[in-house]
């Protein structure tokens, strides 16, 4: 099991959440927040008065999955993230201990896999 983290621009967002869900990754988890790479420094006026704002805003995802799920989901990321340019974002692969899905009680790759209910 493995703990796919994504740091993407927020305007790529639904481009990302598309191409996942055209993979089949499915259950994830979206924060924004701030940050900075390879970006050059932004410099804003507020209030008459020059400011630097060195983070960004991006959105961060998290998405546990199971082994076989792990390249397609890197895959569908850096497909639908990608523009080329210096802060496209970056994607960590982190080992997973442990899963357990509170409603049933599943445990590890059975908590992450997905399930279709049928009705």
């Amino acid at each position: 099991m493995k703990l796919v983290v994504a740091i993407i621009r927020p305007e790529m967002l639904n481009d990302v959440l598309e191409a996942l869900y055209r993979r089949e990754v499915r259950g994830l988890t979206v924060s924004r927040v701030l940050g900075h790479g390879g970006e050059a420094e932004h410099v804003a006026t507020y209030r008459g008065t020059t400011v630097k704002l060195p983070l960004q805003e991006k959105v961060r995802l998290e998405i546990g999955v199971t082994e076989p799920f792990v390249e397609p989901t890197i895959e569908a990321i850096r497909d639908a993230a990608c523009t080329g340019e210096v802060g496209d974002g970056k994607i960590f692969v982190l080992d997973l201990e442990r899963s357990v899905r509170i409603r049933s009680d599943e445990r590890d790759e059975s908590a992450l896999t997905p399930t279709l209910v049928r009705q």
